[in-house]
């Protein structure tokens, strides 16, 4: 995978270089490049933003450095995602369906955002992490590259590693636990040591179950529950 990223501060994207993507980058899984488009202002003070017309407060990125900067990376169609908080939430389901494309382009924000030429001609997806703000769209843009870079193949080195992530089944992850079996009194549930599959797969579905009920309850109406699901669910009701 190909992943650009337009951006007024790609100093920003430090991070990317550590951890998974990092050694992501490292086997050649993916490649990033992080590009200024200030670079391609033709304005002769380098700007990239003006006022924007009928008034109002801040200022919108222009469309001219970004559609050039956009025109010099982009030799192909690629999947292109502006980073705005009137975007679709940014979710598992988005993570898993772009780690499959060949080339993603993110366009970062900024201001009071971009011309709406820039939204109608270049962008594929409108993308937002969350109701709030920020002052820029490199951090919503980090968290989605991570998201997604980790479900390449390969990345993970464990295909199974991530099947069972919270959201990729529907439901929030179930708790794990780890040695020693008893910390400070602190006791991992028997049922994960007892060597029973079946009882162990069992108490994972309905920890998740009940985590999901407890703290994301919305998330058990957009998934098929069976009937031992809604048993289970219905006795936490009690």
């Amino acid at each position: 995978m190909k992943i650009d990223v337009l951006t007024l501060f790609p100093e920003m994207f430090a991070p990317l270089d550590h951890s998974i993507v990092g050694r992501a980058r490292t086997l050649g899984h993916v490649e990033m490049a992080f590009t200024n488009f200030r670079d391609f202002s033709t304005n002769k003070h380098h700007k990239v933003d003006d006022y924007p017309y009928g008034g109002g407060a801040g200022m919108l990125l222009t469309p001219q450095p970004i559609f050039d900067a956009f025109d010099a990376i982009a030799k192909t169609r690629p999947r292109v995602i502006v980073t705005t908080p009137t975007g679709r939430r940014f979710d598992q389901r988005m993570a898993e369906e772009w780690a499959s494309e060949e080339h993603l382009i993110f366009l970062c924000g900024h201001y009071e955002g971009f011309d709406q030429r820039i939204h109608d001609e270049l962008a594929t997806d409108e993308v937002s992490i969350g109701d709030f703000v920020m002052t820029g769209g490199e951090l919503a843009a980090m968290v989605m590259i991570d998201a997604t870079v980790r479900l390449i193949p390969e990345v993970l080195g464990d295909q199974a590693s991530h099947e069972d992530d919270s959201f990729s089944t529907g439901l929030l992850e179930h708790p794990h636990y780890t040695r020693p079996a008893d910390f400070r009194g602190l006791k991992v549930p028997d049922v994960l040591l007892s060597g029973n599959h079946a009882n162990i797969e069992t108490w994972r579905r309905e920890r998740s179950l009940e985590r999901t009920y407890r703290r994301r309850p919305e998330l058990l109406e957009q998934i098929d529950l069976s009937k031992a699901d809604k048993k289970f669910i219905e006795s936490l009701r009690d």
